[in-house]
């Protein structure tokens, strides 16, 4: 949270739009707690809601839509004035957002890894073949084939505890959910063990939350600067670049991580197929003095991937769903959230 001054009069009252999963609870809780403390005589109050994506838990979300379905219920709020602002895990948001919105601020990370759980095994290695590992990211099925083809990986939907509860009722040997989700909830402990980037790169903007108003109130953006992370804004927009020109989606294995390291942004990213039969890898650094060069290096990177042939990659992908799914599918729209299938927990808030 940075400290600017702000010139635009303190706001009486602001609404926030919410899921009403726990942990996307949490989220709004976390930005009413830091509006209270810039704000105290501000009456912020959080409007609960439940979106498709929440509703529809017997189809993987790349069948039914991506993850756009978690945030339109709560842009309706935004668009009839329920609401004056949303809290997303940056996961679940459109890589494109329609011009009557805005992202107003992008806060401080928390930690972007995937998060290995189970009740028996302290790590993916350790786990013996045909183990059953529950997971509801294409990311993470193609790491976990490429990495230990001898698992047996299967969907895993629902909120972060109903994921927890199937882990605990045995129908899993282990779940990889995001550890900020785990973290934030104060679920630390049933982490077994943390995936490094190295084995297991994140999703564009995995760990980081985003806040969506409409567009055209500078009066509620200068409100809300304050909880801007330049630091995590730059490099959480470089990964969803990427992610924006492969056209990445639900029903692509897409990873983009960038991270600080000495003065530089540098920015790794992955495109696969699912069986993990073919992988692509891209990498550089920049200075990134401004989210332009933020922006450019995720086009660099993108266009080194797009040249190794991810296109390829995304357009069989995109027919292979098409032609198992039909037009409920949404293969690989440049508006469509990166290819994990739920946000910050992080699915819908749910763990993921």
């Amino acid at each position: 949270m940075n400290s600017e001054t702000l010139s635009a009069p303190m706001p009486r009252t602001l609404v926030i739009a919410s899921r009403e999963s726990r942990l996307a609870m949490w989220q709004a809780e976390h930005v009413q707690a830091a509006l209270h403390k810039l704000y105290p005589a501000c009456d912020v109050k959080i409007v609960g809601m439940t979106t498709r994506g929440d509703q529809i838990l017997d189809r993987t979300l790349s069948k039914v839509g991506g993850k756009g379905l978690f945030v339109k219920e709560l842009e309706q709020a935004l668009d009839d004035g329920r609401a004056d602002l949303a809290v997303h895990s940056l996961k679940d948001v459109p890589m494109e957002l329609p011009e009557r919105f805005t992202l107003a601020a992008i806060m401080e990370r928390e930690d972007p890894r995937d998060a290995f759980v189970s009740s028996d095994y302290a790590s993916l290695a350790a786990l013996p073949a045909g183990s059953v590992v529950g997971t509801s990211s294409l990311r993470r099925e193609s790491m976990i084939r490429a990495r230990y083809p001898h698992l047996d990986v299967k969907p895993l939907r629902g909120n972060l505890d109903t994921r927890l509860a199937k882990l605990d009722r045995g129908d899993y040997a282990a779940i990889i959910l995001a550890a900020a989700g785990l973290k934030r909830l104060g679920l630390g402990a049933r982490i077994r063990a943390l995936i490094e980037p190295e084995d297991s790169l994140p999703a564009a903007g995995q760990g980081a939350l985003g806040i969506e108003i409409r567009a055209g109130r500078p009066e509620l953006a200068a409100w809300l600067a304050p909880l801007h992370d330049d630091a995590t804004a730059k490099a959480v927009e470089a990964e969803r670049m990427v992610s924006r020109a492969l056209g990445g989606s639900c029903t692509v294995p897409l990873a983009a991580y960038a991270r600080w390291r000495d003065g530089k942004l540098a920015l790794r990213s992955t495109i696969a197929t699912p069986d993990a039969s073919r992988v692509l890898a891209a990498q550089e650094a920049t200075p990134a003095a401004t989210v332009g060069d933020a922006l450019a290096l995720g086009r660099r990177v993108a266009d080194d991937l797009i040249a190794q042939g991810a296109l390829d990659i995304v357009r069989a992908l995109a027919e292979a769903a098409q032609a198992a799914d039909g037009p409920n599918t949404a293969p690989g729209k440049s508006g469509g959230a990166a290819s994990d299938s739920t946000g910050a927990g992080e699915g819908p808030a749910s763990g993921r």
